[in-house]
């Protein structure tokens, strides 16, 4: 019996966010836009909630001040569930996200 092989985008992003490299969390992160839909939404923030390294996290910081506002949002989303409270208040102090983004989890 062959083992099963797994595909697909949802996959495809685990992978990258294990990886957790500067270009993976790019990656990951491009799925986010205006057009995005709610499937991929919870695509994107299941994804990140598996970065664990250096790197990976710096890059999820980067983007909380330099993404799109849906970007911003996420980014928000893992380092507050995952105790960066620092970098989220300065971008809250910054006017880069907004106070529901600020303390959410």
């Amino acid at each position: 019996m062959e083992p099963y092989k797994f595909t697909g985008l949802l996959y495809v992003l685990s992978r990258r966010a294990v990886s957790g490299k500067k270009e993976d969390i790019d990656y990951i992160l491009s799925h986010l836009d205006d057009h995005s839909t709610f499937k991929m939404t919870r695509f994107v923030d299941y994804a990140l909630s598996l970065v664990k390294t250096k790197e990976g996290i710096e890059r999820i910081e980067f983007h909380l001040f330099t993404g799109s506002l849906i970007q911003r949002n996420y980014c928000s989303l893992f380092l507050n569930r995952n105790g960066y409270w620092k970098p989220v208040k300065s971008a809250y102090d910054q006017g880069l996200i907004d106070e529901i983004q600020a303390y959410s989890r």
